[in-house]
Formats: structure tokens, C-alpha cells, sequence
């Protein structure tokens, strides 16, 4: 697990430095950094969006007693995909950009719950008690 974040933290910047020279050098060095400029504020703008619809959908799944791991592990790729798109470069801000696309980050997460959590998460689990478990009542006081 270490070798493979080593290798990203090594490849990605190289991997952007050379996508900037690239485009920089087809469309110029002033259009480049606006297009970064303008991914990182358009992203930070769609993260904002996004980032409310998935708050709106915890709630409405909280509210029907259901356990929101879906809208947890969209919440943590949406975050990932905000660093990404304010990070500058062109191959993070793809990166970024499927992270905030509803359907890829969906698909995503159920990747992530299925296979990475391997039923650790039970998405048809509800939060009222089930059969056969005791819930202990009971109050307390703080006393200083």
C-alpha cells in the first residue's frame, strides 16, 4: 500500500508538469493558467452543488430510518474530488471532475461499499432495533 502511494505522489506531478508543457505549449502559457484557474472555480462551484444534493439525501435517509453508508462514501469522494479540482493541473482536475459526476460517483461508491468493505456495511440495515436485540434505557445526570 505504501509502494503504491510512493509511486502516485512520484507520477502525478510528473504527469501534470507535463500535460501543463503540452497544452501551454499548443495553446500558450497565459490560456493555460486561466484554464486551470477556471477548472479550480468552476469546481469549487459544482462541489458546492453537489456536495448540498448529497447533504439533502443523508437527511431524506436519515429520516426513513435507513443507514446513509451510500451518501457517507459519496461524501469522502466528493471530498477527494475538491482537493483534486483545486489542486492545480489538468490531470487532477479530470480526476476531479468524474468525482463530482452523480453517476460515476455513485457507481464509485457502490465499488467501494461492495468490494473494500466487504459487507461491513449492510446497505438494507435500518436504524430502528431489529428482533431479538435488548436496548438498555436510561438516564444519567452529570454531577461536578
Amino acid at each position: 500500500m505504501f509502494q503504491a502511494f510512493f509511486i502516485l505522489f512520484l507520477t502525478i506531478p510528473l504527469v501534470e508538469i507535463y500535460l501543463l508543457l503540452k497544452i501551454g505549449s499548443i495553446i500558450g502559457a497565459f490560456p493555460t493558467i486561466l484554464t486551470v484557474v477556471g477548472t479550480a472555480v468552476l469546481g469549487a462551484w459544482l462541489l458546492r452543488i453537489q456536495g448540498f444534493s448529497t447533504w439533502r439525501r443523508l437527511q431524506n435517509t436519515l429520516e426513513r430510518g435507513e443507514v446513509p453508508a451510500i451518501e457517507i462514501v459519496e461524501s469522502l469522494i466528493l471530498l477527494v474530488g475538491g482537493a483534486l479540482l483545486l489542486t492545480p493541473g489538468f490531470f487532477t482536475d479530470a480526476i476531479g471532475f468524474l468525482c463530482l459526476m452523480p453517476p460515476m460517483r455513485q457507481r464509485f461508491a457502490l465499488y467501494l461499499i461492495k468490494n473494500r468493505f466487504k459487507g461491513a456495511i449492510d446497505l438494507s440495515a435500518r436504524t430502528d432495533q431489529p428482533p431479538g436485540q435488548k436496548t438498555i434505557e436510561g438516564e444519567y445526570r452529570r454531577e461536578d
